[in-house]
């Protein structure tokens, strides 16, 4: 029997689509890009859908889930799920999913960049050399330093692994520390006062929004950089433009901002980004194409193994209500 899917995430490759049909499905693409989609448009979009493979844009509310009776998995291509109401999706017997490890060696990377980029001075440089001044700036290494890890989920433990390699002591704060090879598990205070890098990690929630605030950025080490390769929110943006502008922290490497999902911020990320000491880009940390090509399947396998009826890959299911 044929299952139409709905697929609407950006970057969706060939060998996805075909993995899909391969498997007995019909996939359906909207003519409009996610972003583009309005609440009403979705009921319509997902009738007669069994499965829904969503990216960053799209929201699924309790009412949506209601409206989609046959649609069995709602799995996002990618790790976050804070625009996924988990709890409809068991309260009204579907499963809902993430791409679990598919892009966090892609953060990872990314994360360690970032931290170079800021350290090394590398817009700042570039954009002096462009007005004519070749002068040297003395800059920083990550070899040898501190990293402090906030959260230690997937992308947070692949980042330990590569900061092996710089020799650096790595602290972590987590809500489960188990005891991972060369990871000092430390409160948060600890970390902020004695990491020269501090790197989030964290899910965007009730409890961390705004954990890195005025306080927190006050309690940093003297000369320290802040790397957010998380969710926009973790960081009060408003409160890190200040304190940069202050002089403390000494930079910021931001791959995620409160503007995504505020349009008023928008204003904020705006100065952010002109701060010669900030490194920013727009959510592309996990947007490789290796990183893409892997959560795509990943989201792929999930929903054939739901609608079949066996074991999804590790890690992907959140919640389950057919149980």
């Amino acid at each position: 029997m044929i299952r139409a899917v709905l697929v609407t995430p950006p970057n969706v490759d060939g060998r996805t689509i075909a993995l899909l049909e391969a498997g007995g499905c019909r996939v359906i693409r909207p003519a409009k890009a996610e972003s583009d989609i309005q609440p009403e448009e979705w009921p319509g979009l997902l009738a007669g859908a069994r499965g829904w493979i969503i990216g960053p844009h799209a929201r699924v509310t309790r009412e949506l889930v209601a409206a989609a009776p046959e649609c069995r998995v709602f799995i996002r291509r990618g790790v976050g799920h804070e625009r996924l109401d988990m709890e409809a999706i068991r309260d009204l017997g579907r499963v809902g999913a993430i791409a679990a490890g598919g892009n966090e060696d892609s953060v990872a990377d990314h994360a360690v960049g970032l931290m170079l980029a800021v350290a090394r001075r590398v817009r700042e440089q570039q954009i002096a050399m462009l007005a004519g001044d070749w002068s040297i700036r003395v800059s920083g290494d990550l070899f040898r330093k501190t990293v402090g890890i906030v959260g230690m989920g997937r992308t947070g433990r692949a980042l330990a692994r590569r900061l092996a390699g710089f020799e650096c002591r790595v602290l972590a704060t987590t809500p489960r520390p188990d005891g991972a090879d060369g990871v000092e598990f430390v409160d948060l205070p600890t970390l902020l006062r004695q990491s020269d890098f501090v790197s989030l990690h964290a899910p965007l929630t009730p409890a961390t929004r705004h954990m890195i605030d005025a306080r927190a950025l006050a309690a940093m080490k003297q000369g320290a950089i802040l790397v957010n390769t998380g969710r926009g929110g973790l960081v009060d943006d408003a409160a890190l433009l200040t304190a940069l502008r202050a002089g403390h922290p000494a930079g910021a490497g931001l791959d995620v901002f409160e503007a995504e999902s505020d349009h008023a911020a928008r204003d904020t990320a705006m100065q952010l980004l002109a701060l010669p000491n900030v490194v920013g880009t727009p959510h592309s940390a996990a947007s490789t194409r290796e990183g893409l090509a892997r959560t795509n399947e990943i989201a792929a396998r999930c929903v054939l193994a739901v609608l079949d009826g066996v074991e999804p890959p590790p890690g992907c299911v959140v919640v389950d209500g057919r149980r």
